[in-house]
């Protein structure tokens, strides 16, 4: 009887040993997990299409009594999204006191996809105009030139300060999507950069941000982003003013 006792007893000890174990091994690879999507920085590749440079604008220019800087958030090569209704985000480094036109256009269509004119929001940093909310909608493999215009004077559109990018839509593998639909919300710029897909990185690092507006890991992760497609100076503004 003692040896049995003497058994159960190692036994317990054993399973015990082997379930906190399991348990540490649990915790630790969570901790990985968690610390791979907070800390881990990325970087965009861009696709293999040797296109010309596609930016547009970004300089510093007058309006008014106001000096900008207005850049589109875009490389200086056509940018790709797997989105039928991307988002579009500019950067102006001060408060715009005009009116501001989105124009969408591709070279197959003699009229514009899209001329809306919005009214900015009264403040420098990074802004954007969602597809969704235009009804334009992009078909797949067509390649599109957007435009953001500062309406100094309705009257002399030649004034107008310009910046401008290039977009297409792509398609998305089977695996990508089940990647894409499986991913924690912090990795999913990650997966779009590593996957040549511009638009969809900078919108979902974005969004990511404005949900954790105090995250400075997410904001270095922007910061570095622009400064591989040559945004140097917009990746300066954003730094310094912490947008």
């Amino acid at each position: 009887m003692k040896l049995v006792n003497i058994i159960t007893g190692i036994t317990l000890v054993l399973l015990t040993s082997i379930a906190t174990a399991e348990t540490d091994t649990k915790k630790e690879a969570a901790a990985t997990k968690v610390n791979a999507t907070s800390t881990t920085t990325f970087s965009y590749r861009p696709p293999m299409r040797g296109a010309p440079a596609a930016r547009i604008g970004g300089g510093t220019r007058g309006v008014g009594n106001t000096t900008l800087v207005l850049a589109v958030l875009a490389p200086d090569h056509t940018g790709l999204t797997t989105k039928e209704q991307p988002t579009l985000y500019w950067y102006s480094s001060e408060a715009v006191p005009a009116k501001l036109e989105v124009t969408l256009i591709n070279d197959k269509s003699i009229e514009p996809e899209l001329e809306k004119v919005i009214t900015t929001s009264g403040s420098a940093g990074i802004h954007r105009l969602d597809l969704t909310e235009t009804g334009t909608k992009l078909d797949q493999g067509k390649e599109y030139r957007w435009f953001v215009s500062i309406i100094a004077d309705p009257g002399q559109r030649s004034n107008d300060v310009v910046a401008s990018g290039t977009i297409q839509r792509v398609a998305t593998s089977d695996q990508l999507k089940k990647e894409i639909a499986s991913a924690d919300k912090q990795a999913l710029a990650g997966i779009y950069a590593r996957e040549s897909i511009w638009y969809d990185t900078i919108d979902a690092l974005t969004r990511t941000i404005e949900q954790s507006p105090g995250n400075a890991v997410l904001q270095k992760q922007r910061t570095a982003l622009l400064e591989q497609v040559g945004l140097k100076d917009i990746a300066k503004f954003t730094r310094s003013q912490g947008r």
